[in-house]
């Protein structure tokens, strides 16, 4: 595959609309494993996404032009399923399992589009928001976050010279091999690519996994990208994430209801997936109050996806838990993935090599990590935490909890009625970088 010279097309760009969303499978995995569930059990259920900066230093609506945003917002609505992309996923087998997605769910696809966007601005922040059925707000959160990523990114861009480019270019690259260099010295590391939502440029996250594929060797078992491991020849990679629970727990009648929604949406998953893809993520509304009350079964499942607590906190968590139900760790899986870097891969695989299986999901700081790369003036490419999370659910407020108080989402009042509920043991805050 001939290598993409990033720094010439940076600088050429001069046509009236470079589109970010180019495939609505540029999108993460677990969207489209979620969606077919979704579609199956709610169908009918309204649910609104909402884009939330917790970098709220950087104004946002001060980076990106306003007409901008709304024509790459538009343009993503444009955008429909290919014949090929259909027949890939109908085709091919994912975790070994072929026909993941159903015929249905394939001929569903066909006509799909994304709903229509509300956009303002307030405090030099944008308030973007999608309403609608949940079958189709839910893929918004990846392309809108990707859009807002790159156009600060080429905001940042726009004024250098074509050799200023060229270096920035250089450097980062530079930056990423040293790392893998790094992680080339993990014999028994297993890593994915996890970066599609903050990333620096599609073209850039391309080359981020080329490098992992070439550097890492088998190592590399895939990524999250479902455009990208379609034309890499790689596994795509993903389960399913926090919308989920939240979703149901905004649906509940009762706070009882709201306690049981993180399990009964374990049981519906397992359902559908016939007993396949069987991690949990534990932490929407705090891993201590989740292990707490998990039920036996869930000893059973491969393993947890630790996300927002310090990683090998939580892991010895989960260990002893696993532990306490009688379970061998060795025979379980951990994935890593909450703001990964080399350092923080190196020191969780070392504490946790040999007594429990181990995965990374390597992210932002693998497809957007310019911190130091254009040292006079390159503040505009560092990345921000940013995320598009659910904040209602027919009509009810979404909360989410998270380990770390500082992601934590909602109505204030509602956040304070889920603390009743779930408890505030186990969290701790912690600053967010991305």
């Amino acid at each position: 595959m001939a290598i993409t010279d990033l720094a010439t097309r940076t600088y050429d760009h001069n046509w009236r609309l470079d589109p970010i969303v180019r495939s609505l499978l540029d999108t993460d995995f677990y969207k489209l494993l979620m969606l077919q569930m979704i579609r199956r059990l709610y169908p009918e259920v309204p649910v609104t996404f909402a884009l939330i900066n917790r970098s709220r230093a950087v104004r946002l609506a001060d980076d990106i032009d306003e007409a901008e945003l709304r024509a790459q917002l538009d343009h993503a609505r444009t955008v429909r399923f290919t014949p090929k992309e259909l027949i890939w996923l109908a085709g091919n087998s994912f975790y070994g399992k072929a026909q993941m997605f159903s015929p249905d769910f394939i001929a569903w696809l066909k006509d799909f589009q994304l709903p229509e966007y509300e956009l303002t601005t307030h405090d030099g922040q944008y308030e973007l928001r999608f309403h609608g059925p949940w079958t189709h707000t839910t893929l918004w959160e990846i392309p809108a976050l990707t859009i807002i990523n790159e156009l600060r990114s080429r905001a940042a861009m726009r004024k250098r010279g074509r050799f200023a480019l060229d270096i920035l270019y250089a450097r980062a690259k530079a930056k990423l091999w040293g790392k893998v260099e790094r992680l080339q010295a993990l014999p028994d590391l297993v890593i994915s690519d996890f970066g599609t939502r903050r990333r620096h440029s599609f073209l850039w996250q391309r080359w981020c996994v080329e490098v992992l594929k070439e550097g890492l060797g088998k190592r590399f078992i895939g990524t999250s990208n479902v455009l990208l491991a379609m034309d890499n020849d790689l596994e795509a990679i993903g389960t399913n994430a926090h919308e989920l629970p939240m979703v149901l727990a905004a649906l509940a009648d009762t706070d009882a209801d709201v306690a049981a929604a993180p399990y009964r949406v374990l049981e519906d998953w397992r359902a559908h997936y016939d007993g396949n893809l069987l991690i949990a993520l534990p932490d929407a509304f705090g891993t201590t109050a989740f292990l707490e009350r998990a039920p036996d079964w869930l000893a059973g499942w491969t393993g947890f996806r630790p996300d927002s607590a310090p990683p090998i906190l939580a892991g010895e968590q989960i260990i002893r838990w696993w532990q306490s139900k009688g379970v061998d760790p060795k025979e379980k899986l951990l994935i890593f993935s909450d703001g990964m870097d080399v350092d923080s891969i190196e020191a969780t695989y070392r504490h946790f090599h040999g007594r429990v299986r181990l995965s990374f999901g390597w992210g932002t700081n693998l497809t957007n990590d310019f911190r130091d790369c254009a040292p006079f003036d390159g503040n505009g490419l560092d990345a921000i935490s940013l995320v598009c999370k659910v904040i209602e659910a027919d009509g009810r407020p979404a909360v989410k909890l998270s380990d770390n108080p500082k992601k934590a989402t909602g109505d204030p009042a509602e956040i304070a009625r889920y603390l009743r509920i779930f408890g505030n043991a186990g969290r701790e805050t912690a600053s967010v970088r991305v």
